[in-house]
């Protein structure tokens, strides 16, 4: 009889199913991951409740930290990499033949874009109907084709904190490649939730003089956190005016830089960052799914103050190979974001508690457990 792995599978919005596969067979070219941590994420909470892919299962789980427990000879040889080694797998699956994907923009392949090539790959998204069926971290182990982009994980850094890596990574990428955050840059990193927190880090490795964190009455632990963890200032948004604040904080001048990390905000984020910027020069990160339509979109004030506008879109290669040596550092208590865990029986009340409390800021499921 042949070996069965478990694993969660969405079925329906908010309906959970535990199924067995059967152990797939693993090419010379492919390899299997033993899940050790599938991260959760505010993107799991919106397709949990909003599925895509109607009516087809999914394994959900796109964060995901393993170790490596069978690879073929091509595929070691490929990857550098060898049985028992613990790497981090990015969700994205590139075609490799792209100029996006030979400078490491996998996040920009057109076989990565799942709404618009539904047959392409990608972790945590992929149904589960397609086989061989284990393309998600919400299960004990995930099938890795050729073309997966892999990164080891350094030595000394656990599981549970490597699983960070993916927010940590867009931190990096949309803090400092996209929007030029350096040395003595002022900042506004709208929302405290794991991307904001990541934001904050990334900001502070960077050497922003300036990091004003804002959130609500339901943040206000994760805005601690971001104090903990380097933001200079934190404001409230329920308890005092965010654009005063600023403007006091920074003596009239406005910041370099806003990110908006809310996530479902809409376009309150967007409006403050315009306001908040500095009068000529800034640059406003938006979230562009987060906020599809903006009637009377103010054109006119981001042409006078020459505003430059980036939409956040996931990480590349090198942020993440960045992220993990941040991780690994020891410079940045990451144990305060890391703040829950759970086994696989839980997957239902793991996906909702991310977007339940102020308290849970970085889910960490461990398929094991």
């Amino acid at each position: 009889m042949a070996e069965k792995v478990l694993a969660a599978v969405r079925t329906a919005p908010q309906k959970t199913e535990f199924r067995e596969f059967d152990m797939p067979d693993v090419s010379d070219e492919a390899a299997l991951l033993k899940v050790e941590v599938a991260g959760i994420c505010g993107t799991d909470v919106q397709f949990y409740s909003k599925p895509p892919f109607a009516g087809r299962p999914v394994i959900m789980g796109h964060e995901n930290i393993g170790t490596i427990a069978k690879a073929g000879k091509i595929f070691q040889e490929r990857k550098k990499l060898k049985e028992g080694d613990r790497v981090f797998v990015e969700h994205y699956v590139g075609c490799m033949n792209c100029e996006f994907c030979h400078r490491g923009d996998y996040r920009l392949c057109w076989f990565t874009d799942w709404r618009k090539h539904p047959e392409g790959l990608r972790f945590g998204y992929t149904p589960a109907d397609r086989a061989p069926h284990l393309f998600g971290g919400f299960a004990q182990y995930m099938y890795l084709p050729w073309n997966s982009v892999i990164h080891k994980v350094p030595d000394g850094l656990s599981a549970e904190h490597a699983g960070v890596v993916t927010p940590m990574a867009n931190g990096i990428q949309w803090a400092l490649f996209d929007c030029g955050v350096g040395f003595y840059s002022s900042v506004l990193i709208q929302g405290p939730g794991q991307q904001g927190l990541c934001n904050t880090i990334a900001s502070k490795q960077a050497g922003a003089s300036m990091i004003i964190v804002t959130g609500t009455n339901k943040d206000k632990k994760r805005l601690q956190v971001a104090k903990n963890l380097g933001a200079d200032v934190v404001i409230n948004v329920q308890e005092e005016d965010p654009l005063q604040k600023i403007m006091e904080v920074t003596k009239g001048e406005g910041v370099d830089v806003s990110l908006d990390c809310t996530a479902g905000a809409g376009n309150i984020p967007v409006l403050l960052g315009i306001e908040a910027l500095k009068r000529k020069g800034g640059t406003l990160q938006i979230q562009g799914e987060a906020s599809p339509d903006f009637p009377n979109f103010p054109l006119g004030k981001i042409g006078n103050k020459y505003i430059t506008i980036k939409a956040a879109r996931g990480h590349n290669y090198l942020s993440c190979e960045l992220a993990l040596k941040v991780l690994a550092s020891g410079r940045f208590d990451v144990s305060q974001i890391t703040t829950h865990r759970f086994g696989l029986e839980k997957t239902h009340d793991a996906i909702n508690a991310v977007g339940a409390s102020g308290d849970v800021i970085h889910v960490s499921m461990m398929p094991w457990n």
